[in-house]
């Protein structure tokens, strides 16, 4: 799979005061930050802003798992509420199923396979900006790094391992059999699945680590100044943390298998694509292998 190689911009979102003064609703918008039209900016009023897949809706969602008049944002001239309109798959929020809930600054609202982030107080405008940079680098689903902060990510560490002859290692995985899930269970069992998967891969990983989703059912992660013989330790761990961990999808277990390749810094790469193509070879090796299994 070709690297780009685009520059990012990163920022911090800033996080409102506690005391803050409660806004008013001019003040509250959401955010698609997954799915069709990423980064768009929906403004709140005071009436009911409701969601669904009718077009009539204020914010129109084009999907099956999506219903007509899903759900329905209000506000009571202090606070903002969603309620669930009696949809099919049912509206989350942090992913909790909900039927009512006030919403806080910085709620992630799941409806079908989109992801809408609240915003509210004086600094609105200035969250929304920052919430743009950081969709450049974060992905809206799993909320691990995204394929182009991990190319920028790697052509800096490589970098940096040629400049002070230090080891660096790659692993690169994805999900076995994954159009299955898809096909047997439906496409929001595929996100939620690809969900739980970044949460128990990133516990088996250093905070230095650099773990990113690369593609829609492919992942990577940098190992910074780790040799081939500890990456290996890595990858199988996360093999087997996948293999043994119970993931359900509306309480219905969803068995799961990875297959990983593992590649490291030799000192004749001339290029970062050196070493992410080995480590891609493995991966294709170990699938071609039989599945669930470490290559490299």
């Amino acid at each position: 799979m070709p690297l780009d190689s685009e520059n990012t911009q990163v920022t911090r979102l800033q996080v409102p005061l506690p005391n803050a003064k409660p806004p008013g609703s001019g003040n509250a918008c959401v955010v698609v930050i997954y799915g069709p039209e990423l980064g768009r900016r929906v403004q709140l009023g005071s009436a009911a802003f409701r969601i669904g897949r009718s077009s009539q809706s204020d914010l129109t969602l084009d999907q099956e798992s999506v219903s007509r008049q899903h759900a329905s944002i209000t506000y009571d001239g202090s606070d903002h509420f969603i309620q669930d309109m009696k949809s099919t798959n049912g509206t989350f929020v942090n992913d909790e199923l909900v039927e009512e809930r006030r919403l806080a600054d910085g709620d992630q609202i799941r409806i079908g396979r989109s992801i809408l982030k609240f915003m509210t107080g004086e600094n609105v405008e200035v969250q929304y900006h920052e919430e743009i940079y950081r969709l450049m680098t974060v992905d809206g689903l799993t909320q691990v790094y995204n394929r182009r902060y991990f190319t920028e990510a790697l052509d800096r560490e490589f970098g940096r391992s040629q400049r002070y002859r230090r080891a660096l290692s790659v692993i690169l995985f994805d999900i076995d059999f994954f159009k299955r899930v898809n096909d047997t269970h439906g496409h929001l069992a595929g996100d939620n699945l690809l969900r739980q998967i970044t949460g128990a891969v990133k516990g088996r990983l250093r905070r230095e680590d650099i773990f990113a989703r690369t593609g829609g059912e492919e992942f990577a992660v940098i190992l910074p100044e780790i040799e081939l013989a500890g990456a290996r330790v890595t990858a199988e761990k996360v093999r087997a943390i996948v293999e043994t961990t119970h993931f359900r999808h509306e309480q219905q277990l969803v068995p799961c298998t990875i297959s990983l390749g593992v590649a490291a810094m030799r000192g004749d790469e001339a290029a970062p694509l050196d070493l992410y193509g080995r480590a891609d070879e493995r991966l294709y090796a170990a699938k071609q292998a039989g599945r669930n299994r470490v290559m490299g």
